[in-house]
């Protein structure tokens, strides 16, 4: 039986909003739904999980501790708060890379602040990373898992992921399960294991990997 008895995990889900004007920002389609049902099947594994999530719709997890924020460096400051008491983290949250340089005061008018032509420049400047942060910073009984979601070269960017940023373990998906409830993952071991699922509903992607995480 799956057990992460008074095992502290952490969890990240969703996306991030970085501001452009109080009107406009960058984001992407994550749902968090990965996220929250890895709450919920940690939660039912026994462990005490802690959820940082970027703005989604979803309820919080019965029994998980919730924590909402809204950029990339929101979520950053979290977890660097969090981990340190973690025995496991799993950073599934699909975390913007960058976020504008400037944030505009007031709505950025068409024809006002964009000039007369057509197009317009944004400059961008990167987020710190937070899976790479955390991965320097893990000590010897943490189990830090980092998701790998890639259009291309899906197993050769899994596997320079994970050794750039020191995971035990990177669980590789495609675009199309962003907003989806479905998910066909790869898990990649430290090891060099690999193991493919087939395209299954993200609660059962998530009871398998936690099942992977537990003591045997």
């Amino acid at each position: 039986m799956t057990s992460l008895h008074n095992k502290h995990v952490l969890i990240t889900a969703g996306p991030t909003w970085e501001m452009l004007d109080p009107v406009r920002f960058l984001s992407n389609r994550s749902s968090g739904l990965m996220g929250f049902e890895l709450a919920n099947a940690a939660v039912k594994a026994g462990a005490k999980v802690t959820l940082v999530t970027g703005p989604v719709t979803l309820p919080d997890p019965k029994g998980v501790s919730v924590i909402r924020v809204v950029s990339a460096q929101d979520m950053y400051r979290a977890c660097l708060k969090l981990f340190p008491k973690m025995d496991i983290a799993i950073m599934t949250a699909a975390v913007s890379d960058y976020r504008p340089a400037k944030v505009a005061k007031h709505k950025i008018k068409k024809c006002l602040d964009a000039g007369s032509g057509t197009t317009m420049t944004l400059k961008l400047v990167r987020n710190p990373d937070i899976l790479a942060t955390l991965g320097k910073r893990k000590k010897k009984h943490q189990l830090l898992v980092g998701f790998a979601l890639e259009s291309r070269n899906m197993l050769a960017y899994a596997k320079d992921k994970m050794k750039r940023k020191n995971c035990d373990l990177i669980v590789a998906n495609a675009p199309s399960a962003l907003g989806s409830p479905l998910n066909q993952v790869t898990l990649l071991y430290k090891d060099g294991q690999v193991q493919k699922l087939g395209k299954l509903e993200k609660h059962q992607v998530a009871e398998q990997l936690i099942s992977k995480l537990s003591p045997s």
